[in-house]
């Protein structure tokens, strides 16, 4: 199995078995309905890209928000002045997030650890400010930015497309992009996110990121430039944190500026530090446990309680309830900080630690049972040798 989770191929052809069949393996846990599966998608593209930066290079961004939120007003813009089909909108959303990242990227970058933080938390919340107010011409301010009848589309009139008296819903040359479409449709991009990822850790590009991670000074001691390699790091990953913003308008066609609040570029880290920072699939583990938590948990009340422990006895039952309660429904944060207490103090690598070290247990034994089999069968040989002598 070891070797073969070596092959891209063999990852690729796992990865994406597991995301297409998520409706049917999901369902059990009651997370397979298209709203949630659409979150997963592109809250996985987010935090994949966000892990090229934080993972690879050590650089902690509290800023990746403001590319979410590009990539969300650039997509509806599209939507308004060109065409309801998305890939437009998705290829100029990723287009002006990654030059909006490539600004910000150059004048942080002259930066380094906690300063380098509080530099992308101070653009995150200068963009939040000025889609808030300054710019609510474009942004529309406080009550967001949404599709209108009178929006021009000019390149949907071209193509003849009637205008109705209703809103129009984003396509992708006439697939609707609402409930398992739409899911299908992010599962794609999340797959080719995936896939660039993956090429990026196993490649001579990633090993220097991962350098620059584990000793920056002495690299540059050795006459190698690393800032290059950090701003394509810094570009790449928001670009992706455009493509996610892009997905989230395809989906849902609307742009808010809480989008681009410090409280959405905290969340991602918590995925990325919850799941394990700096592997492949463990920002994906922590955007499945925080939005199942935010989708599962909060929606639980003391009815639904009730009815989970109804296989207890009557006064156990009511006690498991009172227990819990805290834990569910407005307190669902409750239940995610303490979880995430429990990782960053026993598994600082996150899940996916507790996951290598649950397999390392495995190993042993499965080495012991081998080494115990050896030694039964060289016992039972010298018995028969010495039989035969």
């Amino acid at each position: 199995m070891k070797d073969l989770l070596k092959s891209n191929m063999a990852v690729m052809v796992i990865f994406t078995v597991v995301v297409l069949t998520a409706p049917i393996w999901l369902e059990p846990i009651g997370a397979s309905y298209p709203d949630l599966l659409q979150k997963f998608a592109i809250f996985g593209v987010f935090a994949i890209g966000f892990n090229i930066l934080f993972g690879l290079t050590g650089y902690l961004s509290f800023g990746h928000a403001a590319f979410l939120g590009v990539g969300s007003y650039t997509a509806v813009w599209s939507f308004k002045l060109l065409s309801m089909n998305v890939l437009p909108a998705i290829i100029f959303a990723v287009i002006v997030s990654g030059l909006f990242s490539l600004v910000i990227g150059f004048i942080s970058l002259r930066r380094s650890g906690i300063y380098f933080s509080i530099l992308t938390l101070a653009f995150a919340q200068m963009s939040y400010s000025l889609a808030y107010s300054v710019l609510t011409p474009i942004t529309n301010g406080e009550t967001g930015l949404q599709l209108t009848l009178n929006d021009p589309r000019v390149v949907d009139g071209m193509f003849g497309i009637p205008v109705t008296n209703s809103l129009p819903s984003t396509n992708f040359f006439g697939i609707s992009m609402s409930g398992y479409s739409g899911f299908y449709f992010c599962a794609v991009f999340l797959i080719i996110a995936f896939y660039i990822s993956l090429k990026i850790f196993r490649s001579p590009y990633g090993m220097k990121l991962l350098a620059i991670k584990s000793n920056q000074t002495r690299m540059k001691y050795t006459g190698f430039n690393t800032r290059p390699y950090l701003l394509s790091a810094f570009v790449i990953s928001g670009m992706f944190a455009g493509l996610a913003g892009s997905l989230m308008a395809v989906t849902d066609p609307l742009a808010g500026a809480e989008r681009m609040q410090w409280t959405a570029s905290g969340e991602v880290v918590l995925m990325t530090i919850l799941g394990g920072m700096g592997t492949l699939i463990g920002p994906l583990l922590g955007v499945g446990i925080i939005k199942y938590f935010e989708n599962i948990f909060s929606a639980l009340n003391e009815a639904a309680l009730h009815e989970a422990f109804s296989f207890l006895p009557e006064f156990l039952g009511n006690i498991m309830v009172v227990i819990a309660n805290p834990f569910v429904g407005e307190g669902w944060h409750l239940t995610l900080g303490a979880l995430f207490m429990i990782v960053v103090i026993f598994l600082p690598g996150g899940v996916m630690e507790g996951i290598g070290r649950i397999a390392k247990l495995f190993r042993k034994d499965k080495a012991g049972s081998d080494v115990l089999t050896e030694d039964v069968v060289a016992s039972s040989s010298e018995k028969t040798d010495g039989g035969k002598s």
